[in-house]
């Protein structure tokens, strides 16, 4: 009988100790391979897993990528992450990996997206941006005063909140901040049904404005923006399709916070005057005018979490000598690059710089890397980085690797740089070619 007992006690422990290493053979191998990879069209990136895994990937698309140099099959391709794996790109395009641990068990999905192998222009320059929103942004709620004596808040009784952007009021589209106040005066007191989104949701509510004490006009109770403008730097042009990206990061309202959708934007030929230096705890600020005398550069796209997009006019030149290949985040390494801009008039300069990190993230977002000014010019100048550089292209072993995006407040001479690929990623997601206008 204890012979029994001692052998049933050793076969659990065996179990349990089968059960932890296949746990964490599990944890280690969903770890190690990544949601998202961005890869170059017509390149072979080789990848080390390190997993004692055996796998079946299957492909939603098999067009695109071939593993190990093999056409992926309808049924998978069973591979051991144990030994180096091999992404071979055949097209631009969007494959999602499915990773299945011995062909049963689901280990991960991974998102691969190919895009165009060129060379881009690092621009550098500063520009004027000017964007007109899609909808109307309302940045704060008040009370109105009633003929009684007594005060109501109508949009806020309604249920809007900062932050909710308004696009239709009684079915009607709205293109600026006159045509809701046309629509309050229209109604003559009478409900209005407002169409508003909040975050990513669509929502409606009714407001009854009230008629002011003082000026006899209806009133809701919103402070509202439609637009705005401000410095920023271009990072970098493509001569075949004229579409540009710049800042590394998306607009924001300076109230809110909230990312402002575009209806539409210029981008404007800039001139700095003045440079408020950087220092502990005061983040400093290019200051610049807009040349207004001269006609818009091009239009502007798209505004998202990792810059701004659009599309320069054929008569935007470029220097040809500033032509880059792109560096995946892959290939970015600590040490010394260069970043390129302009602090000065309309001359753009190269100025050296430390990457002292690089974050191995899989998702996108404007803090890849963390970056240290050590050009003494650029220090004397601006104290390191500051308001108006987020865009400055960064060049490393002669390739296009990204821009600055922000700078430490207790530390101007530091700052974060998104990766390059994350910028060509939004710029593919609206249509390659758009006419200037």
């Amino acid at each position: 009988m204890h012979y029994i007992k001692s052998n049933k006690k050793k076969l659990f422990v065996l179990l349990f100790v089968c059960f932890c290493v296949i746990t964490l053979s599990y944890l280690q191998a969903f770890s190690v391979i990544p949601e998202k990879l961005i890869l170059l069209e017509g390149e072979e990136y080789i990848y080390n897993f390190k997993s004692f895994y055996f796998v079946n990937i299957k492909a939603d698309n098999r067009a695109v990528l071939k593993l190990n140099n093999t056409d992926i099959k309808a049924q998978g391709n069973y591979l051991e992450l144990i030994s180096p794996l091999s992404f071979k790109t055949q097209k631009r395009g969007s494959v999602k990996l499915n990773f299945k641990a011995f062909g049963v068990i689901p280990l991960k999905t991974m998102q691969v997206d190919i895009i165009p192998s060129k060379k881009l222009a690092a621009c550098g320059n500063t520009i004027g941006v000017k964007i007109k929103m899609d909808g109307i942004l309302v940045i704060g709620l008040s009370e109105v005063d009633k003929p009684d004596g007594s005060k109501s808040a109508p949009a806020k009784d309604g249920g809007i909140k900062t932050g909710d952007v308004i696009y239709e009021v009684n079915s009607k589209k709205l293109s600026g901040i006159k045509d809701l106040i046309d629509q309050i005066d229209y109604c003559k007191g009478d409900k209005l049904t407002i169409k508003f989104k909040r975050g990513n949701e669509f929502m409606s509510t009714t407001i009854n404005p009230i008629e002011g004490v003082n000026d006899k006009k209806y009133h809701i109770g919103l402070w509202v923006r439609d637009s705005t403008a401000g410095i920023g730097t271009m990072t970098f042009y493509d001569p075949e399709t004229h579409g540009f990206g710049a800042l590394g990061h998306g607009i924001t309202d300076a109230d809110t916070g909230t990312l402002m959708p575009v209806n539409s934007g210029e981008v404007m030929e800039s001139n700095i005057i003045s440079v408020r230096k950087g220092e502990q705890g005061t983040p400093g600020e290019l200051k610049g005018i807009f040349m207004e005398n001269k006609p818009p550069l091009g239009n502007i796209f798209t505004n998202a979490e990792c810059g701004i997009y659009g599309q320069m006019f054929e008569d935007f030149h470029i220097n040809k000598n500033r032509l880059y290949p792109i560096g995946l985040r892959g290939q970015v390494k600590v040490g010394p690059a260069t970043i390129l801009s302009n602090i000065e008039g309309n001359k753009i300069e190269e100025f050296s710089i430390m990457i002292e990190k690089v974050s191995r993230q899989s998702f996108s977002g404007p803090k890849g890397m963390v970056l240290r000014v050590t050009d003494k010019k650029l220090l004397n100048s601006t104290g390191g980085i500051v308001q108006g550089m987020s865009g400055s292209p960064i060049i490393q072993n002669g390739k296009l690797i990204g821009a600055v995006t922000h700078v430490l407040v207790n530390d101007p001479t530091r700052g974060y740089g998104i990766f390059v690929e994350w910028m060509l990623k939004n710029i593919s997601e609206f249509p390659a070619k758009k006419e200037a206008g």
